[in-house]
């Protein structure tokens, strides 16, 4: 055999392998996708609907002291450590009584945490929910006040405050403004008022969001959490 032919031969055996080990990986290829999906290392195919009833089924756990304390073992640690999948995104107060993670019983690498006083939209905000949704594919969105929020009371007051506390005040003044006249406890009208309105100015203020809410990716919700009962209720 000529040396031309055996190196024909090579090129041949060649072929033939890399087309063998494509097939091979075109063949394993949903199976690994489906092993890393049980990992977690894929993003979730929980629907918007399924992520809420998530969320308030481990809320119901919180309020009966029934809670699981799901995702929180060392191997929950190194599984999160390679990525992150939350499958909701809350918008939630500042205030120290109003943690996601437990008041929803939940874990690591399971929500997508934004807290800022009085729980209200502004760039910064906005910027990391877009993020949540379109990086993370995050399906769920909630809009969190709570019970005797502080910040709403700065904005119901009208009173001076100091540095940039005002940049809060002023934010959530629309909200308080709306409910003028109302009947009932006019704090809480503020609260409950102060969310439908950011729930309210959510898509409006970003196409992004507006659009993963149009096509049915994303799911955009507020709700009130009760600081003596520990309930979140949904309210828009």
């Amino acid at each position: 055999m000529s040396e031309s032919e055996k190196t024909g031969m090579i090129s041949r055996r060649n072929l033939m392998l890399r087309a063998g080990a494509g097939m091979l990986a075109a063949s394993i290829a949903p199976a690994l996708l489906l092993a890393r999906s049980a990992k977690g290392d894929t993003i979730s195919d929980i629907s918007p609907d399924g992520a809420l009833q998530k969320l308030m089924e481990g809320n119901q756990r919180y309020i009966e002291q029934k809670r699981t304390f799901p995702d929180q073992a060392r191997s929950r640690i190194v599984e999160v450590a390679e990525g992150q999948h939350p499958f909701a995104t809350i918008l939630a107060c500042s205030d120290s009584r109003v943690a996601p993670e437990i008041i929803f019983d939940q874990g690591l690498g399971d929500l997508f945490d934004i807290r800022v006083a009085g729980n209200f939209l502004d760039d910064g905000v906005l910027g990391n929910m877009e993020y949540a949704a379109v990086e993370l594919g995050v399906p769920l969105l909630v809009i969190l006040g709570h019970e005797r929020c502080g910040a709403v009371k700065a904005a119901l007051d009208g009173k001076a405050v100091p540095g940039h506390i005002g940049t809060l005040v002023a934010a959530i003044k629309p909200a308080v403004d709306s409910t003028k006249g109302d009947k009932g406890d006019a704090w809480d009208n503020a609260v409950r008022a102060n969310v439908k309105m950011n729930v309210k100015k959510l898509t409006s203020s970003s196409p992004i969001l507006a659009e993963a809410v149009k096509a049915g990716k994303l799911k955009v919700v507020g709700g009130r959490y009760d600081l003596d009962s520990g309930k979140v209720e949904i309210i828009a």
